[in-house]
């Protein structure tokens, strides 16, 4: 594939264009952005090599749609207008039921491979583009066999030279769990930070108090508010579900400072540090 269009030069479009065009030198990357300065900035970093538009999708080998979910399930079906027979179109987004629906009787399904790179930092922007930020990763794929099976084939063959492992699971089933792994996280991040700001309104005392622990648990409070609204928006039903059960558990830990039980946090503590064993099967 040397004809790689990147729809939204973000941080997860562009790093994947560094990595393919380290991969493949022959690959010829275009950006396609609603933000003219994204696309400059693109250029600058050599992250892209032109900019383009929806027009010049017949030539496209491989379209990455890497732009808020929203916009996604708006833009999905024009790609799939524009493209020719041959071309694989997959997305990145957060959210997996939206965007399949939307196009499950588009004539041009098969050429759709849904896709979510469990990947990323808590910066955005074509700046924010960076080399293997996939190696090791795990790609979920949902509806695979929704997909031309050659397409399937130049997919994973994508993905394996950008070092990721892959996952398939149902639309349905990835946003309920990524809820619970991906956006019950960063709610907690972005509320730790909105409490800590509320209350202490000199931000030299929380700098110079900020330690290790507090920088890395507030790290995803500087995510990019344009991605993630749309993301709780379109999975609202799963997060509500995953907030009620994380406010449960607060309340009752809250309960057990009140009651002065503190052999009992000792054990909910001690139990919940089997995650480290989870965590390092993970990695």
């Amino acid at each position: 594939m040397n004809n790689i269009y990147i729809i939204g030069v973000g941080l997860i479009g562009g790093s994947m264009a560094l990595d393919i065009k380290s991969n493949n030198k022959q690959a010829k990357i275009f950006g396609i952005d609603i933000n003219d300065s994204h696309l400059d900035q693109a250029l600058e970093c050599n992250v892209i090599d032109e900019k383009a538009t929806y027009d010049d999708l017949k030539e496209a080998d491989l379209v990455v749609l890497s732009i808020p979910v929203d916009k996604a399930v708006l833009e999905l079906p024009k790609v799939l207008d524009a493209i020719s027979e041959t071309t694989l179109v997959i997305d990145v987004g957060s959210t997996k039921h939206p965007v399949c629906k939307v196009i499950e009787n588009h004539n041009m399904r098969r050429n759709f491979l849904a896709t979510h790179p469990i990947a990323g930092t808590e910066f955005s922007g074509p700046k924010a583009a960076i080399h293997q930020l996939f190696q090791k990763k795990t790609n979920i794929i949902c509806e695979v066999e929704k997909t031309a099976f050659k397409l399937q084939e130049k997919a994973l063959q994508l993905f394996s030279d950008l070092g990721m492992r892959i996952r398939y699971m149902n639309p349905e089933a990835h946003d309920k769990h990524i809820a619970y792994m991906s956006h019950l996280s960063h709610i907690s991040s972005f509320m730790l930070g909105k409490t800590v700001i509320e209350k202490e309104k000199n931000e030299c005392d929380i700098f110079d108090m900020a330690g290790s622990g507090f920088e890395s648990t507030v790290r995803l409070a500087k995510s990019s508010p344009e991605m993630w609204t749309p993301i709780f928006k379109q999975n609202k039903e799963n997060v509500i579900e995953t907030l009620d059960e994380y406010i449960n558990n607060l309340k009752q830990f809250k309960s057990l400072m009140e009651s002065d039980d503190f052999d009992e946090i000792y054990n909910e503590m001690q139990n919940t540090n089997h995650i480290k064993d989870i965590l390092k099967g993970i990695a």
